[in-house]
């Protein structure tokens, strides 16, 4: 499952920027990667990790401005189509883990 979070925060006053920067550096600080500017994307196991995430969202979310957050199935996610440019990642984002014994 993944959590899409996306955001249109006002950079007018310093305390906006501030407040705005406060968000981003909490989303890179707990994992999201950024797949365009202001939208942010991390991987749960589950549904209930997404739950979770989404109330860590919640507890965190800015005093003002717009901020989105979907949940999409992996399913629904793969289904996502590149109409202009290319994927490009050093970030390995999957759930498949390697187990050398």
């Amino acid at each position: 499952m993944r959590i899409l979070v996306m955001f249109d925060l006002p950079v007018g006053t310093v305390g906006e920027r501030r407040e705005y920067t406060r968000f981003r550096k909490f989303l890179i600080k707990n994992g999201y990667l950024m797949l365009q500017e202001s939208i942010y994307c991390k991987l749960a196991q589950n549904s209930t990790m997404a739950d979770a995430l989404m109330d860590n969202l919640r507890k965190n979310k800015p005093e003002s401005g717009l901020v989105q957050v979907l949940k999409v199935t992996e399913k629904q996610y793969e289904k996502m189509e590149f109409l202009v440019g290319e994927f490009s990642s050093d970030v390995l984002d999957s759930d498949e883990r390697l187990v050398v014994l």
